[in-house]
């Protein structure tokens, strides 16, 4: 009888180990779906973010420091245009960024004329855009490389291309040239340097665009 009991017991405790067991798989794998979802979600949100579908004018920025940001959104702002930044896929720290360090990360793309940096997300409907304001900071003279990523993603027949640039001092110099080459379509119009202060009216006038 005690043996009879006993194996009940084994029994119970058996089935009950084995739903315990079920149990933490299935939240495991609803845990692992949820944090799959959130990284879809958040890639989708990088390259949807900026489009309301109503603007036919976009803006476009490259920003490490905030100041480029800062005006861009002023632009967009004064424009009543959408809005979308360019965001590496693997950002960039200030180590990165040392321009005294010939072996910087930045340093080495400037140096490499065949240098793409990889961009997360992008603009799904960039068909809808006849305006373009393309702005980035300007490195060893030059638009970071990341720019000659994004120019070479799209076409930009039929558009209007408007670049500005900030920097520290130096102009924009052939930047904005040097990107029309590499885009190969569109309208590009003179790029401009805008100082870090500017607001969103004094960069549009200087910029020569129109509501």
């Amino acid at each position: 009888m005690k043996k009879r009991i006993g194996m009940i017991l084994l029994t119970i405790f058996a089935c009950l180990t084995i739903t315990a067991c079920a149990s933490t798989e299935i939240q495991n794998k609803t845990k692992g779906t949820k944090t799959e979802n959130q990284e879809t979600t958040g890639k989708e949100k990088n390259s949807m973010k900026t489009s309301s579908g109503k603007s036919d004018t976009i803006v476009v920025y490259f920003s490490c420091t905030g100041t480029t940001k800062g005006i861009a959104e002023a632009i967009a702002k004064k424009l009543d245009a959408d809005v979308y930044e360019i965001v590496p896929e693997q950002p960039y720290t200030s180590d990165d960024l040392n321009y005294n360090d010939d072996n910087s990360r930045s340093t080495k793309e400037m140096e490499d004329s065949s240098s793409r940096p990889a961009i997360s997300g992008g603009i799904e409907n960039m068909e809808q855009y006849d305006r373009i304001v393309l702005g980035y900071p300007i490195w060893w003279g030059e638009a970071p490389k990341i720019l000659a990523t994004f120019v070479e993603s799209y076409d930009f027949s039929g558009k209007t291309i408007i670049p500005f640039c900030t920097s520290g001092g130096s102009e924009i110099g052939s930047s904005a040239k040097n990107l029309k080459s590499l885009a190969g379509s569109g309208t590009w119009l003179e790029g401009k340097r805008l100082s870090s202060g500017a607001s969103g009216e004094e960069a549009v006038k200087a910029l020569g665009i129109e509501n």
